[in-house]
């Protein structure tokens, strides 16, 4: 079974995180795509977060990352995207259930929140974890309906 093709982004808070993700991501054998930013100028996370939901949505990948300070921000800007369910997490359990109860595909971290080795424990836990449909896929169904 191959691995999925895994985007990634992050603002320049998160530029550090997402550049270890990325590698630890290709070092496992998974595609990248990484859509930057590509240093620690300032940017804005909205620009994004909203390109990596896109690129999800619209199925050039199958699971993104989404990284800036808090995670707040471009979590709440990925999910504006149709189609993209972006989870904040702040430990392995967390990344678990919103794969496994959300079919969450996108991963949204903190990166001054949160340090090295749980980022990875979050990341591991999404990327293993498969959604367990059932009866919580009546309300991930609700969660593309219009409000």
């Amino acid at each position: 079974m191959s691995k999925p093709t895994v985007a990634l982004a992050a603002d320049h808070a998160g530029f550090e995180l997402k550049n270890l993700l990325r590698d630890e991501l290709k070092a496992q054998g998974y595609a990248v795509l990484d859509l930057g930013t590509n240093g620690p100028d300032s940017v804005d996370y909205p620009d994004f977060g909203r390109k990596l939901a896109q690129t999800v949505a619209d199925g050039q990948a199958q699971m993104g990352v989404v990284v800036c300070g808090t995670g707040i921000g471009i979590s709440i800007a990925a999910n504006r995207v149709p189609g993209c369910r972006a989870a904040l997490c702040h430990d392995a359990t967390s990344a678990r259930l919103c794969r496994e109860h959300n079919d969450a595909n996108v991963l949204a971290l903190g990166a001054r929140l949160i340090g090295v080795e749980t980022a990875r424990d979050c990341l591991k836990a999404f990327l293993e974890t498969p959604f367990a449909g059932g009866r919580h896929a009546r309300r991930v169904e609700k969660l593309g309906q219009p409000a």
